[in-house]
């Protein structure tokens, strides 16, 4: 059979097989990583930060991030773990020499060479573009590559001088593989800062409840002097004075312990009527209910 044209259909145009599977491609999948931010997809400027995970993003980007949680956007899986600006650092780049900015061929009568970065190593000197495995230290944001940290071995940081330790070595857009070790010392390190806090916490309630204890039961040094004071003299007097003196003493230590106790300014029988009727629990103050108003002023004593 053939068709309008005369032509005659071959298999693959009749029958539909299945569809094959769309490679990406990977230089255009290292452009991605090493030349935009991984939150906005926008081309990587200056600040560029980077999180535990060692992925690349615009700080500014981040900021927005942090600031509106709740705005729907389209990488928020790769944000998930940074909690705030403590979860980010900024990164000491270098400058490639080379670069010439984006429209450096505007003419097209120069080769472009695609695979050219904005950044390289300031030790070995590649170029910070996906072929080559990148690192930078949690401590300055100092950017290496990984051959210049291998071959120079060292605890000084190449660029600004400043100690660092090997986990402080933080791989740049790494392997799967990479990424969940460097998951599993993230939360390693998160669990610890907790336990430190809660420690510190617990240590310092253990401090501040014995302080307030010793407040309460130590008394007045006023009052003990003063006790003392009288104490020694009432001894002296009873010393000198005999058994006349020690009858007096007596008197006079009832007549203390009887001040201080509390009595009611109504049971005193010292005090006048007059100066009794100035207390609300005087006879004279208590109302019936007749004499109650139904009505209430600025003092409940007001008649």
């Amino acid at each position: 059979m053939g068709c309008d044209g005369g032509t005659i259909p071959k298999r693959h145009e009749l029958v539909k097989g299945p569809k094959k599977v769309e490679k990406v491609d990977k230089n255009a999948e290292l452009a991605a990583k090493w030349k935009y931010c991984a939150l906005s997809q926008e081309k990587l400027r200056r600040p560029i930060v980077a999180c535990d995970l060692g992925r690349l993003y615009n700080k500014d980007a981040i900021i927005e991030y942090l600031l509106d949680k709740t705005a729907e956007r389209p990488n928020a899986e790769a944000v998930v773990h940074v909690r705030g600006i403590k979860d980010i650092k900024e990164l000491n780049l270098t400058d490639n020499p080379e670069w010439k900015g984006e429209r450096r061929n505007t003419k097209g009568d120069i080769y472009e060479d695609m695979h050219c970065g904005m950044f390289i190593c300031p030790v070995v000197g590649l170029e910070m573009n996906g072929k080559h495995r990148f690192c930078y230290l949690q401590t300055c944001g100092c950017v290496f590559s990984d051959r210049a940290l291998k071959e120079v071995k060292t605890e000084i940081c190449h660029k600004c001088g400043e100690t660092f330790k090997m986990e402080d070595v933080v791989v740049l857009n790494g392997t799967k593989e990479e990424v969940e070790k460097l998951r599993k010392r993230m939360e390693e390190g998160r669990a610890k800062a907790k336990t430190k806090k809660s420690k510190k916490s617990k240590a310092a309630e253990t401090v501040s409840a014995p302080l307030e204890s010793k407040e309460d039961t130590q008394a007045p040094p006023v009052d003990l002097t003063e006790n003392s004071q009288q104490n020694g003299g009432e001894s002296s007097q009873s010393a000198e004075a005999g058994p006349s003196g020690s009858s007096s003493s007596s008197k006079d230590s009832k007549s203390a312990t009887s001040s201080t106790t509390k009595r009611s300014f109504q049971e005193m029988t010292e005090k006048s009527e007059v100066f009794k009727s100035l207390f609300t629990t005087h006879s004279s103050a208590k109302r019936t209910k007749d004499q109650t108003s139904n009505w209430v002023t600025h003092t409940p004593y007001h008649f």
